[in-house]
């Protein structure tokens, strides 16, 4: 009996579900309810589409049997909207059954990478509730695999209208001393600060604050920055000056983190000095996000990009976005005879199959996890859930 059977039964809601979302085999003719002539007492009343559904799909790939299973949002509709799901802090995880629980979500799916068995914390961008959360680390930081044009700052983004889109999330910041010199800051809380940078922690940070002063911006294993300070703010003012330490930042506090060239700049301030610390996500489609998540886009406008890997099966997390407007959540299963996983070429072609003409790889392997109405539909690849710093969320009736 494979996981997927153990874990869970499929019901006859399936069928009915894959009933109203695939389109009938044959060309409606004339004498049916298609037919133009045929008057609107005979056809009866439409029934409009559920806001959200679910199905499950068994596919051949060249590489053996997959399972797939699919979420479909209409976040036009009254009373559905996406939303990101998070700990208190941005390193603090849950199993995905459990963020969806705790936000009373109708289905979720897991979200970003993210620095794994360290900090914890998402790779990219993160905005919740029209927050920012997180930037994104260096480029050679990302934990994820090689996308063909992709960027570390690349996200799934829904706007306070409903619309989702693919877009980027840059970090606009900077901490301005007395004489009015203005200091970049290249990150928000991110487990990586870049070589010769200054990062920003605020109190949705709770990891070791030293630690994102380690490796190099392309060796995560690289020692730590030989200089690394932190500075920390409250009310406008420095607070203090010293090593950087470990710990959550306390509320009403934020620290600046340098190392290298970032270090040296940040020594010349002292305690009881002034300071004005500005930080904003900017997206370059000039649209403020309520809700982003972030990823690789493999998709778009409705063709694969260019350059997917072929060969490498996983499980696979990814989320698209159809010419209307709804929200496509899809999970593949894998690491097993029964469905042995999906390549990245293949997360493109399964999202366009499913109706989307935009789409990104989210976190996969084990970390793999779709929830929807109270349960687990897909089948992780591990005996446990795994817990992650984040998940995408949708509500609906």
């Amino acid at each position: 009996m494979t996981r997927r059977m153990r874990d869970r039964m499929v019901t006859p809601a399936v069928t009915a579900v894959l009933a109203v979302l695939l389109p009938a085999s044959t060309p409606a003719g004339p004498g049916t309810a298609a037919d133009a002539t045929v008057p609107a007492a005979v056809a009866g009343p439409v029934t409009p589409a559920p806001a959200i559904t679910h199905r499950e799909e068994r596919i051949d790939t060249a590489g053996g049997p997959v399972t797939t299973d699919v979420v479909v949002a209409d976040l036009r509709r009254s009373g559905v909207h996406a939303t990101l799901l998070t700990g208190a802090t941005v390193g603090e995880r849950a199993t995905v059954p459990a963020h969806a629980e705790r936000a009373g979500v109708t289905a979720a799916v897991n979200g970003d990478f993210f620095d794994f068995a360290r900090s914890n914390v998402p790779a990219g961008p993160s905005v919740r509730d029209g927050r920012a959360l997180t930037s994104p680390v260096p480029p050679g930081r990302r934990l994820a695999p090689a996308v063909p044009g992709s960027d570390p700052a690349d996200v799934l983004a829904v706007d306070g209208s409903g619309t989702p889109r693919l877009d980027r999330l840059t970090l606009d910041a900077s901490v301005t001393v007395a004489d009015g010199t203005r200091l970049p800051i290249r990150t928000l809380n991110a487990y990586a600060v870049p070589v010769g940078g200054i990062g920003l922690l605020t109190p949705d940070w709770s990891g070791d604050r030293n630690a994102t002063l380690c490796g190099s911006d392309t060796d995560r294993d690289a020692p730590c920055a030989p200089d690394r300070i932190e500075v920390a703010v409250r009310d406008g003012v420095v607070a203090q000056v010293r090593p950087p330490g470990t710990g959550p930042v306390p509320d009403g506090e934020q620290v600046l983190v340098g190392r290298d060239e970032g270090a040296a700049a940040l020594r010349g301030l002292a305690p009881g000095d002034p300071v004005v610390v500005e930080h904003r996500l900017s997206a370059a489609s000039g649209v403020p996000p309520r809700t982003a998540v972030g990823g690789s886009p493999v998709l778009r406008d409705g063709a694969a990009v260019p350059g997917l890997d072929p060969v490498v099966r996983e499980p696979r997390s990814a989320a698209g976005i159809t010419a209307e407007g709804r929200l496509i959540l899809l999970t593949a299963d894998g690491r097993e005879s029964t469905s042995v996983g999906i390549t990245l070429a293949e997360t493109a072609e399964q999202l366009r199959r499913a109706g989307a003409v935009h789409g990104i790889n989210l976190d996969g392997g084990g970390s793999s996890t779709m929830v929807f109405r109270g349960r687990v539909v897909n089948a992780p690849s591990e005996d446990t859930y795994r817990a992650v710093p984040n998940a995408f969320g949708i509500v609906a009736p």
